[in-house]
Parts: structure tokens; C-alpha cells; sequence
């Protein structure tokens, strides 16, 4: 996925009220957009450098949208849990990994019923469904990848609907995006939800393939690589 143009260099001051931060840019303070509903915990540090994005359209309430923050290690971390599913969305059309080369298409916002929605479905060249969600990674501790990092009730709730589907002889993949290069393998957050924790395990033992991908950042593009992390539970 490529910007529109070239991302600008800032300094991250705060964040407030979820989706709202302050930004230093050119000497003066800007307010930007934060497309994000973690805790940002790992890269919430006031005074780290940032990339944020500029847009030109006339009906947005703030033109600036907060996409990376520096961390303390260093390493860039993206924090707009919008380019996730459009990074995935390109790698499913490529077929980047072997598993994805049987799909005979892919269609994204996947309804299953009136209140369960997944990122995507593809079908293979018989007819049969796979449902993949796809999850957004930033925070880290030590060289270990970690989700999540807020309490998440809905991400509780997908896991419960991938082991029914599984179950039910469906193909089913949670597609976890880590979004900082420094680190070297994943692991559920069990201090921050132990129940997210426990269902991650059980899901796995019911058959549902969990893929952690490294995401490569730059001022220019965000894209999904086919470097995998290992799984530590």
C-alpha cells in the first residue's frame, strides 16, 4: 500500500481522547487524527519522533493522520489499524503465501449474520469457504510481539465464532499484521487479557491457522512481507 505522498517527519506529544494527538511539526503544534482504539502501549511516549500523513480533502475535519511512531528500541511502529486489512487485501490477491494459492477469489467485509462480520472470505476453485480476521500487532516487550494490548471483547468474540466455523468444517485463519521490525517472535498478552489468551490456545488446537506476518514501513509504503514469526504460547 503506498501513501498518496511521502509521509512528514514530526514529534508526538500527546494523545487524548483516543483518536485525537498533538504533533510538533515545523515549530508549530498540529492536531492529527489517531486511527487507532489500543492503548498504543510500547509507543505512547511523548516527545518520540512520528510520521504522519497530509490529506487533501476539503470534507476532512483534520487533514493529519498519525501513522508510525518511533519507538524507544527505535524501530518504527504503525499505528493506523486501517492499513492492515488494506495490506492483507493486496497480499491475498498476489497469493503471497503457499496456502493462499488455492483461492479462486477473495471478498472482503464478509457478513456470517446479522452481528458477525469477518475481514474477509475466499473460495477455492470447489466452493469451499474460508474466513480470515486479520489483526493489527504494535506492542512489544523485549524482542517478543505481543496482542493485545487493551482488554478486547470483539477479538474474544471472533475467536469463539473461528472455532464454531472450524468446527463446522469451515477454513479459517487469523492473519496477525506486526507492525515494528524489532522483533523475532509473537506471544498472546495474558497480563493485559488472559481470556483473549486462553481462547488464542484453544483456537489454535481447533484447528484454526494463526499466520503472524512482519509489515515493512517506510515514508512511502506500508506492505506485508512473507517473513513469519514464531509462535510462542
Amino acid at each position: 500500500m503506498k501513501f498518496h505522498s511521502k509521509l512528514q517527519n514530526g514529534t508526538f506529544l500527546k494523545r487524548y481522547k483516543r483518536f485525537f494527538a498533538d504533533l510538533e511539526w515545523d515549530g508549530q503544534m498540529i492536531t492529527a487524527h489517531v486511527p487507532n482504539t489500543g492503548s498504543l502501549k510500547g509507543c505512547n511516549d511523548p516527545g518520540s519522533p512520528c510520521l504522519f500523513s497530509v490529506s487533501d480533502d476539503p470534507a476532512r475535519k483534520l487533514k493529519y493522520t498519525l501513522e508510525m511512531i518511533q519507538a524507544k528500541s527505535g524501530a518504527w511502529v504503525g499505528v493506523n489499524t486501517s492499513s492492515p486489512n488494506k495490506i492483507v487485501k493486496e497480499a491475498l490477491e498476489a497469493r503471497l503465501l503457499p496456502h493462499w494459492k488455492n483461492f479462486a477469489s477473495i471478498k472482503a467485509e464478509a457478513k456470517l449474520d446479522a452481528k458477525t462480520r469477518f475481514d474477509f472470505e475466499a473460495l477455492d476453485a470447489n466452493g469451499n469457504k474460508t474466513y480470515l480476521e486479520v489483526k493489527n500487532v504494535t506492542m512489544a516487550q523485549g524482542d517478543v510481539a505481543l496482542f493485545p494490548d487493551a482488554v478486547t471483547e470483539r477479538g474474544q468474540k471472533h475467536l469463539r465464532e473461528l472455532m464454531r466455523l472450524s468446527e463446522e468444517g469451515f477454513g479459517t485463519e487469523l492473519i496477525f499484521t506486526v507492525q515494528r521490525g524489532d522483533v523475532k517472535s509473537f506471544a498472546p498478552a495474558d497480563e493485559i487479557d488472559a481470556v483473549y489468551g486462553k481462547l488464542l490456545r484453544e483456537a489454535r488446537d481447533k484447528g484454526v491457522r494463526i499466520t503472524v506476518l512482519m509489515v515493512e514501513l517506510s515514508e512511502t509504503e506500508v506492505r506485508l512481507t512473507d517473513r513469519s514469526l514464531t509462535l510462542v504460547f
